[in-house]
């Protein structure tokens, strides 16, 4: 991985969107803004007939109960970053006060910068961000270390579990690529079925290669899809269940030097929502079943204002109401209300996230609760949700982590 691809891992943008030759450090407030403009894409191809087994119709699933005791949170870092953590921090938080405490550290796992746990809940998973990638399984038991395999590729900075539990998905960085590893029933990787590089279209504008950012599995299960911020495009893949292999099946374009980061489903399944880090922007994605073909719509606001700023990771709510976005530069989440059975976004505003450049945020399982993992000010900053107006408020003090970039709570 080049300098510039490492300087980006680790929270500094391209060069070519540098301002001055260098990027500010100044900490931004974000400032509740207005409505912004609203924008639709069309409606994607009818689906199949009768929706998926695992499917919700939007705004029609019930209110999570909110679990008593505390819940295991765990924090991912870069251990080769100067005041970087030593491995996965061990925490636990308080459903209903959000408040995070600490009891310890899982050492053997380098630069763990994204984590996932499977479906059954029993095993964690990590990507090694190294030159040298791999993905890492963690038994949750009793924290042992089940294997590491190599991803093939360099940069891992993104991997997600299909929703079989069989099969586990990263997208490497630096090299551009997808892998697939086989998860056995214990929960360890076996040897990767699978290694695709985005070779085609060429890189975007500013760009030296392609940059794979996420690979993640649609909600009908049908389809996977990569992220690649280099060469401005969302491609999806048939996913072989038996082999573990790739076809790709369609190719969706953002223009040339969105630079799109991450995508994230509506519940209903027909839309999805794209944060382009290099020029500042979201997207309305429609979504077919059928043939696994996105649609990507027209740009759209990030409540930044206009100031220096690289979204970075969208959540939504189980109903499908509201919308969270992770704004680094401004430092704020902003806030979507979500329209037309999924396929508009309205801009609410943004709230401060208190702490600086958010590179990731999670709900909490019963939805109660927001975390913001902020890197370049090492916090873990909690929010409460308003299920009803889609409010964000502040549970506390932030919790200190160093340089934490990924918070997954259980």
């Amino acid at each position: 991985m080049g300098r510039q691809a490492r300087a980006a891992r680790r929270g500094f943008p391209p060069r070519g969107r540098e301002s001055g030759g260098g990027w500010s450090r100044r900490r931004f407030v974000g400032a509740a803004a207005g409505a912004a403009a609203v924008v639709a894409v069309p409606s994607p191809a009818a689906p199949p007939a009768g929706p998926p087994a695992a499917a919700e119709e939007p705004g029609t699933a019930p209110p999570a109960r909110r679990p008593s005791g505390p819940r295991p949170l765990y924090v991912g870092t870069y251990t080769s970053a100067d005041g970087g953590g030593t491995g996965i921090a061990l925490t636990a938080y308080d459903p209903s006060t959000g408040r995070i405490t600490g009891s310890g550290t899982l050492n053997g796992v380098p630069d763990p910068s994204y984590l996932a746990v499977h479906p059954d809940g029993r095993t964690l998973y990590a990507v090694d961000e190294r030159e040298d990638g791999g993905v890492t399984a963690v038994r949750l038991a009793d924290r042992r270390i089940l294997g590491t395999r190599s991803t093939g590729g360099s940069g891992p900075c993104h991997l997600s579990v299909h929703p079989s539990g069989r099969w586990l998905l990263s997208a490497n960085y630096g090299s551009g690529s997808v892998a697939v590893h086989p998860v056995d029933a214990s929960g360890a990787l076996g040897e990767r079925t699978d290694l695709v590089t985005h070779s085609a279209p060429p890189p975007g504008p500013g760009q030296q290669g392609p940059h794979a950012h996420q690979f993640l599995t649609s909600p009908d299960g049908g389809h996977v899809l990569a992220v690649d911020l280099g060469t401005d495009t969302v491609y999806s893949y048939h996913l072989d269940l038996a082999k573990g292999t790739l076809t790709e099946v369609a190719q969706a374009h953002t223009r040339p030097g969105a630079g799109p980061r991450h995508l994230t489903f509506h519940p209903g399944g027909r839309y999805a929502y794209l944060a382009n880090e290099v020029d500042d922007t979201v997207a309305v994605c429609a979504y077919d079943p059928a043939s696994g073909r996105l649609t990507i719509g027209e740009p759209q606001p990030t409540g930044s204002d206009g100031g220096t700023n690289y979204p970075a990771q969208f959540v939504v709510t189980a109903d499908g109401r509201y919308a969270f976005l992770a704004n680094r530069g401004h430092n704020s989440l902003a806030r979507y209300a979500i329209e037309a059975d999924g396929g508009r976004l309205r801009l609410l505003g943004t709230v401060p996230v208190g702490g600086d450049f958010p590179r990731q945020i999670a709900l909490s399982p019963d939805g109660g609760l927001l975390f913001a993992a902020n890197q370049r000010s090492g916090t873990v900053t909690v929010f409460h949700v308003d299920r009803e107006g889609g409010g964000l408020r502040s549970a506390g003090e932030p919790f200190a982590s160093p340089v934490a970039v990924c918070a997954l709570p259980l």
